[in-house]
């Protein structure tokens, strides 16, 4: 079975722009900026011939590629491409405080704590299992040969591990910002990434509609 999974960070939203963690459990809008990137996007890849749209079940991924779907695209909802859940802080102003627990955190799953959560919240070894649980759908059609999926940073870096085979703690190892694109091939037997951290179609999209004008099913 091959098949191109196209991987991209939903747009910006305010808690975006003001640097607040949103998390599973808070289900925002894009604001003006993000619904501009998400444009952008549709504009430079509409010639893609997806064959299937998967979202997380926040409203934020579908207004991302809202485009798409609109175009008649089929899409579902995957809870398993929701964002890691953060509990308590959850839109929680950025204080000292906050700041320095979310260090102490990230601290631990470097240190390979991968078990460690706020209170309320979820272990990146929780994500794994949901997300590899969305990936066995999500690779269960293999006449789907072009895929788009929109999903969350945090989640997105997770996801990419499980997919390169590498361990979860270095999950930093992944950089993304809103509407980044990671795209990744699979030859039947492994994942390759093609694409790594690709914002060039929120500069110059026309070069993006030339690079990918010839991609057939």
């Amino acid at each position: 079975m091959i098949k191109t999974l196209y991987i991209v960070r939903h747009g910006q939203t305010e808690l975006n722009k003001q640097g607040i963690v949103q998390g599973r459990g808070r289900d925002t809008d894009l604001n003006e900026e993000g619904r501009a990137q998400a444009q952008q996007f549709y504009d430079a890849y509409k010639n893609v011939p997806f064959d299937k749209i998967y979202i997380s079940k926040l409203k934020r991924t579908q207004q991302s590629i809202q485009p798409f779907i609109d175009a008649g695209i089929p899409y579902e909802k995957l809870e398993g491409l929701d964002e890691l859940a953060w509990g308590k802080y959850e839109g929680q102003p950025a204080t000292p405080e906050t700041k320095g627990a979310f260090l102490e955190l990230m601290r631990s799953w470097v240190s390979g704590d991968l078990d460690v959560k706020f209170e309320g919240g979820e272990s990146p070894n929780e994500v794994e299992v949901r997300q590899r649980e969305a990936l066995g759908i999500i690779m269960s059609h293999p006449e789907e040969k072009n895929v788009l999926i929109c999903m969350h940073g945090r989640a997105l870096r997770l996801l990419l591990c499980v997919l390169t085979g590498k361990p979860l703690t270095e999950m930093d190892s992944f950089p993304h910002q809103n509407l980044v694109l990671y795209k990744i091939g699979f030859d039947g037997e492994r994942y390759e990434i093609i694409d790594f951290n690709n914002a060039q179609h929120l500069k110059n999209p026309e070069q993006i509609r030339e690079k990918d004008q010839n991609i057939r099913r």
